[in-house]
C-alpha cells in the first residue's frame, strides 16, 4: 500500500522545483492530506448559525472619521491582483481592462493611493506579476521605501482521476494555480514585506479585490478600526437575490464567526445557503488588518495556519471546458476571521461592493450610470442607484471584451435612465444610443442588426423589441 509520504511526493518535488518556500509545501501537503481523507471542506447548516446584527457603519458619527487622522500615516493599501480575465475572454491581468474614462483598474487605484498619499502594494499571482510590474514601474510616485508589489504563491492542481499532479504538456503553466486570496497571510510573510511595513511604521491594512471599484479607503471605517482594539474586521453588506451564491457571514455554535462560500456548502443544503432572509450579510472581500496581529498569529499558531479548505471542480484549461477536470484546493482571506481571537464584521452600503465580474458589469460601468470623481472614486451619478441596474446580454454574442466592445464600438449607450437591458441576438450599437425603462432587445434572424445613431428606445412604450431589420 502506497503511504501518504509517497503519494504526496511528487507534489512536493514539482513545488521545490519551482522554488516555493518551505511553508508553502507543508501548507499544500495539510490541504492534500485533507483531500486524500475524503474531506471536503463543507461546512453543514447544523455546526452554524444566522448573524442577526452588526455594527452598522452608516449609523457611525462624524468624530470617528476624525480618529482616521492619526491613523492614515500608519495605513497602507493592499489590492489583490492574481486574476486573469479568462471569463470574460483575456489572456491578461484583469486590472489591465480599460473600466472608466480610459483608465484601467489598475490606474484607477493608482490614482486613489497617489491623490490620499497612502501607498498602495499589490498582491500578484505568477501570472499577473511581470505585466503589472511594467505599469507600476511607470509611477515614481508609488516609489515611497517598500516594495510596490509581491507576489502570492501557486501550487499545483490535482488530476480528480487519480489525485496526483495534473500534467498539461501542451501549456505546462495551466498545472499550477494560485492557492485562493487566503495565501495572502503566508505570502505577507515569505516575501518579507509584513516585517518591513512594520519597521517602516506601518499598524494597519486595507485589503481588497483591484476589480472591485467600490472598495476604497473610508476615513469613517479606518477611523472605527483604529479607535477599537480588533485584530481583523471585514466588511459585509446585506443579501439579496443577485449575492445568493456569494459567500456569507455565519456564526459557530461556540459564537466565533465564519465565512462559509458556496463550495463549502453541501448541495443538499443549497437552498439554506442562498436563503437571503436567514443568512443576511454577505461578504465583499473588503477587510482590515493589525499587521501585528497578522504577525502574531503566524508566531503562535504556525506559518500553516489551518485556513477553512475550498475544493474547487475546473478543467485544467479554462478555455477548452471539456478538458480533464482537476482539483484547486484553495483558501479564502476573509475565512481567517475564525482565526484572530476578537475579530468582527462590520455592515458596509452596499456601494462598497462595486465588482466587474462579467461584460454587462463593465457595460454599465462604462455608462453615464457611474461617474469617475476628482479623488478617482467610480460612484453611481447622483440620483442613480446604480445596483437596481440590471444588464443580461446573450452570452452567445457579448460573453467576451472583444465581442462586446466590437457591438458597441462606440462606448456603452446612456443607461443613466434604464432599470434593465436585456440583450438576444447579434445587435450592434450606434453612436450616442439612450435606453429608458426596462428595454428588451432581440434579434430573431441570423444576420447581425443595428441600433442607429441617436436612438431612444423607451422600455416603457414597448414590452419587447423584436426585429429582423435594423432597430
Amino acid at each position: 500500500m502506497v503511504s501518504f509520504s509517497e503519494r504526496f511526493a511528487p507534489f512536493a518535488e514539482r513545488m521545490r522545483g519551482e522554488g516555493m518556500p518551505e511553508v508553502v509545501v507543508k501548507t499544500f501537503e495539510y490541504y492534500y492530506g485533507q483531500l486524500v481523507a475524503g474531506e471536503t471542506g463543507l461546512i453543514p447548516e447544523a455546526s452554524i448559525e444566522p448573524v442577526a446584527s452588526l455594527p452598522d457603519a452608516v449609523t457611525f458619527s462624524a468624530g470617528v472619521a476624525s480618529a482616521a487622522r492619526d491613523a492614515l500615516g500608519k495605513t497602507v493599501l493592499i489590492k489583490l491582483n492574481g486574476g486573469l480575465g479568462t471569463s470574460m475572454g483575456l489572456d491578461a491581468p484583469k486590472s489591465l481592462l480599460v473600466v472608466k474614462n480610459g483608465l484601467s483598474f489598475l490606474e484607477i487605484a493608482i490614482r486613489q493611493s497617489l491623490r490620499m498619499g497612502v501607498p498602495m502594494v499589490v498582491m500578484n499571482s505568477f501570472a499577473t506579476h511581470d505585466q503589472t510590474m511594467a505599469v507600476l514601474a511607470k509611477y515614481s510616485g508609488l516609489r515611497t521605501g517598500i516594495p510596490m508589489a509581491f507576489q502570492q504563491h501557486k501550487v499545483p492542481k490535482v488530476a480528480m482521476s487519480d489525485l496526483q499532479p495534473a500534467n498539461w504538456p501542451d501549456d505546462q503553466r495551466l498545472q499550477w494555480c494560485p492557492p485562493g486570496h487566503g495565501d495572502i497571510y503566508a505570502a505577507l510573510m515569505t516575501s518579507g514585506i509584513l516585517e518591513e511595513l512594520l519597521q517602516a511604521g506601518y499598524e494597519y491594512a486595507f485589503v481588497s479585490n483591484i476589480d472591485n471599484l467600490g472598495a476604497v479607503l473610508d476615513e469613517t471605517l479606518l477611523g472605527y478600526f483604529h479607535s477599537k482594539t480588533y485584530p481583523f474586521m471585514l466588511e459585509v453588506a446585506d443579501r439579496t437575490e443577485a449575492d445568493k451564491k456569494g459567500g456569507h457571514l455565519a456564526r459557530l455554535r461556540e459564537e466565533q464567526l465564519v465565512l462559509r462560500e458556496v463550495a463549502q456548502c453541501p448541495p443538499e443544503e443549497l437552498a439554506h445557503f442562498q436563503d437571503t432572509t436567514r443568512h443576511k450579510y454577505f461578504n465583499t472581500n473588503n477587510l482590515w488588518l493589525r499587521l501585528r496581529a497578522v504577525k502574531a498569529l503566524i508566531e503562535t499558531q504556525g506559518p500553516v495556519l489551518k485556513l477553512p479548505m475550498i475544493r474547487n471542480v475546473k478543467p485544467i484549461d479554462p478555455r477548452q471546458t471539456d478538458s480533464h477536470k482537476v482539483y484547486q484546493l484553495e483558501t479564502a482571506m476573509g475565512a481567517a476571521i475564525q482565526l484572530f481571537e476578537g475579530a468582527t464584521a462590520i455592515r458596509v452600503p452596499r456601494t462598497r461592493l462595486a465588482p466587474v465580474k462579467t461584460t454587462g458589469d463593465l457595460l454599465k460601468i462604462r455608462s453615464d450610470a457611474y461617474q469617475l470623481t476628482e479623488g478617482y472614486h467610480v460612484v453611481p451619478t447622483p440620483g442613480r442607484k446604480c445596483e437596481d441596474i440590471v444588464i443580461d446580454l446573450d452570452s452567445t454574442f457579448y460573453w467576451s471584451i472583444d465581442n462586446m466592445d466590437a457591438r458597441f464600438p462606440h462606448g456603452a449607450p446612456s443607461l443613466i435612465e434604464c432599470e434593465r437591458l436585456e440583450v438576444r441576438g447579434d445587435i450592434k450599437f450606434g453612436r450616442n444610443v439612450r435606453l429608458v425603462g426596462n428595454v428588451r432587445l432581440i434579434n430573431e434572424s441570423a444576420e447581425q442588426l443595428e441600433v442607429e445613431d441617436g436612438a431612444l428606445i423607451d422600455g416603457h412604450a414597448s414590452r419587447a423589441i423584436r426585429s429582423e431589420r435594423g432597430i
